[in-house]
């Protein structure tokens, strides 16, 4: 609660931040976050174009068959293994907002 009161100052102070430590070698970059995922998209389009980039075209890979099942089988999943929840299926099946 107490930062809310405070916003003057800490915004002074991080523009004095910028001032003293913003370089050519080492710049800051503001990112306007007023839409979340325009900003996320934004700042990744940013970072992809400060790296030096070349297109490449490999050789295919030459990947072989798999080998016939010997004798493994897989146990369940639920029953020794961790899984991370697949929140992005969820996602998919929400409607969209306008």
């Amino acid at each position: 609660m107490a930062a809310i009161t405070r916003w003057e100052e800490y915004s002074r102070a991080k523009d004095d931040m910028f001032l003293a430590t913003d370089t050519i070698t080492s710049p800051w970059y503001t990112v306007e976050s007023e839409d979340k995922k325009r900003s996320r998209i934004n700042v990744i389009a940013h970072l992809l174009s400060s790296v030096p980039y070349e297109h490449l075209e490999p050789e295919p890979l030459a990947i072989p068959d798999r080998p016939p099942r010997q004798n493994y089988y897989r146990p369940p999943g639920d029953v020794e293994n961790h899984y991370v929840p697949d929140v992005a299926a969820a996602l998919e099946r929400r409607p969209r907002k306008a």
